[in-house]
């Protein structure tokens, strides 16, 4: 039997466990997604001890995605994003280190039509998610303006990222309504009925993904909604990053409807 799971500290709330387990279920495949929650110091041996015990793959969230980066062998987007989410242990050398973030916002938007390639897009929030989604967007031909509450980081952010620049949350106003794209990388609007983009400046030809996936639809989603825009919640975004997970693991095409089914049956 293969053995999946997740490293994070704290795990409790995570809803990759039945979201995997209904892939496997649904393949007939014999594995099982278990969680492990070892101390923040202990994160090396985690990794190292998971390899010898023979661990097929992990995936990796707060607050070990950074620390992560230095223990496996990273490929190239996981470098540049500075954070590994995803660990395959089924090569010979060091185990391999991946961002699946990224290939999760992009496969949400495309899964809903949304055009990526010569789009102009707008990142909310410059920290682990808004700089996987700005890199995602950028290697798959958008061009992306930053936007963040400090914005000397999301300057520092744009320096890195292609055709990217980067603003303080006060350009938003004119920033969105020149943008084909939005995405909200922040957790603003998950404890409260708020949103981090003014309502004028949201429009019809727009297409937004927000990444809060509780509550499925926030403040920032009804308000695009309202204006005929496309609107993409956050559990797409998560389910596919699991998605991405998945096929890196097991090689197989994930059964992306039973994994949204049991993903979306716990929200």
């Amino acid at each position: 039997m293969d053995v999946y799971g997740l490293l994070g500290n704290p795990v409790g709330h995570s809803l990759s466990p039945p979201m995997h387990e209904a892939a496997y279920d649904e393949l007939g495949l014999e594995a099982r997604y278990v969680t492990f929650e070892p101390d923040e110091d202990d994160i090396e041996d985690a990794i190292h001890g998971a390899d010898a015990l023979g661990i097929a793959g992990l995936n990796v969230t707060i607050p070990f995605k950074q620390d992560a980066l230095e223990i496996v062998a990273p490929e190239d987007l996981a470098t540049r994003i500075g954070a590994v989410n995803t660990i395959d242990f089924s090569g010979s050398g060091p185990p391999t280190g991946y961002n699946t973030d990224a290939v999760g916002a992009l496969r949400a938007l495309r899964d809903h039509d949304v055009t990526v390639e010569g789009a102009h897009a707008v990142v909310v929030g410059a920290g682990g998610a808004g700089r996987a989604v700005a890199f995602g967007l950028a290697d798959a031909g958008a061009t992306v303006a930053i936007a963040n509450r400090t914005e000397p980081t999301a300057r520092d952010l744009a320096e890195e990222v292609p055709r990217a620049t980067g603003h303080g949350l006060a350009e938003l106003e004119t920033l969105v309504p020149e943008a084909d794209v939005l995405v909200n990388a922040t957790s603003v609007g998950m404890e409260e009925n708020v949103s981090p983009v003014p309502t004028d400046a949201l429009h019809g030809d727009l297409a937004v993904l927000d990444a809060v996936y509780r509550p499925l639809e926030t403040k920032l989603l009804r308000e695009a909604a309202a204006t005929g825009a496309t609107t993409v919640d956050g559990a797409w975004m998560l389910l596919y990053q699991g998605v991405e997970a998945f096929e890196i693991w097991t090689g197989r095409d994930a059964p992306i409807a039973v994994m949204n089914e049991a993903l979306r049956s716990r929200l």
